[in-house]
């Protein structure tokens, strides 16, 4: 999680995470998709709304892609990079989550959780923040903070 230009550690915790209560997920596939509910329902996270970005999402405030019905996008185009913003779980779910993704052994992803100022931004915007980012942490030295 990044606070204005900063990571925050995310404990494991029951603590509830900022945002509404939802998933948006970019950059999958059509024949990934129902796969990635399974993978949903697996963690107990089956009540969470999720939002498939389309493409047509790009210029769309985060806020505003948050409060679409569960589903919403499902059958959409999504080319854009393969990335899923959380918002509004805990941080236990957050960990549950993303552990058993790994597990599974499913492509590698961007995973970023929503904040006060991303969920003003467009979605393009903030993917472009998370590719950036993640370009960053993957050229720095092993073990460095």
């Amino acid at each position: 999680m990044k606070h204005r230009g900063r990571f925050a550690k995310i404990g494991k915790t029951g603590k509830r995470m900022y945002g509404p209560g939802g998933l948006v997920v970019c950059g999958y596939p059509q024949e990934e998709r129902a796969d990635f509910i399974e993978l949903i329902e697996e963690v107990d996270l089956g009540d969470i709304p999720i939002v498939f970005a389309t493409s047509q999402d790009l210029e769309t405030g985060m806020g505003d892609i948050l409060r679409r019905e569960n589903s919403s996008g499902i059958g959409g185009d999504s080319g854009m990079p393969r990335a899923v913003v959380m918002s509004g779980l805990t941080q236990n779910e957050l960990h549950r989550l993303m552990t058993t993704y790994k597990r599974t052994g499913r492509p590698r992803q961007i995973w970023a959780t929503l904040t006060p100022f991303s969920e003003e931004w467009t979605l393009k915007h903030l993917l472009q923040e998370l590719q950036a980012e993640e370009g960053a942490m993957t050229k720095r030295p092993p073990n460095s903070p």
